[in-house]
């Protein structure tokens, strides 16, 4: 009964330990998206706030890409965040003040790419990055909520989709989106 009781007490501990260790292994995403609604002027704005968590030792930047409710890119830029800094993007003034068809839609699309270069149209997808963003609800009044970006699985044909769609979007519109100063927070 003793060795029963003991066998117990390291399965727990070992169990314990291992679970301890697995949450201490970095996560490896560089791609992550969330979703814009109640994108009107009557609404409160919702916030994207992302940090880099400062293991790659220099800046990171959050190439940004910006869908409306029919799938189509209305906007992209990349915006630098420094080690351990904090990043808040506007979606009312950040995010979809110039998008390329001068219609601001009302609900769609973020994904990110956490990446080393400043050129959302050559990503150099790289780990380090963590995003919040805060969404607008409405019943008969508006009220907020704050979730996680969702961790996705940038495939080649992604990456490469993102970027032609950014790129042929800096052709017709000359216009990024826009970002604010690291620090800075709504």
């Amino acid at each position: 009964m003793k060795k029963l009781g003991v066998l117990c007490t390291v399965l727990a501990i070992t169990l314990m330990v291992g679970s301890a260790m697995a949450q201490n292994v970095g996560d490896n995403s560089v791609y992550f998206v969330t979703y814009f609604s109640n994108n009107v002027a009557a609404a409160p704005d919702e916030t994207v706030r992302i940090i880099n968590d400062g293991d790659t030792g220099g800046n990171l930047w959050a190439a940004f890409y910006v869908f409306d409710d029919k799938q189509e890119l209305t906007e992209c830029c990349a915006c630098v965040i420094t080690p351990d800094g904090l990043l808040s993007e506007s979606v009312q003034k950040n995010l979809t003040a110039n998008p390329i068809t001068s219609h601001v839609p009302k609900t769609g699309v973020i994904k990110v790419v956490s990446s080393t270069s400043n050129d959302p149209t050559v990503l150099k997808p790289t780990t380090g990055l963590r995003g919040w963003a805060t969404h607008m609800q409405k019943n008969s009044a508006y009220w907020g909520t704050e979730t996680r970006l969702a961790d996705s699985n940038l495939s080649a044909g992604e990456q490469a989709l993102l970027q032609n769609l950014c790129y042929y979007d800096s052709l017709l519109s000359g216009t990024p989106c826009s970002c604010t100063q690291e620090g800075y927070n709504f």
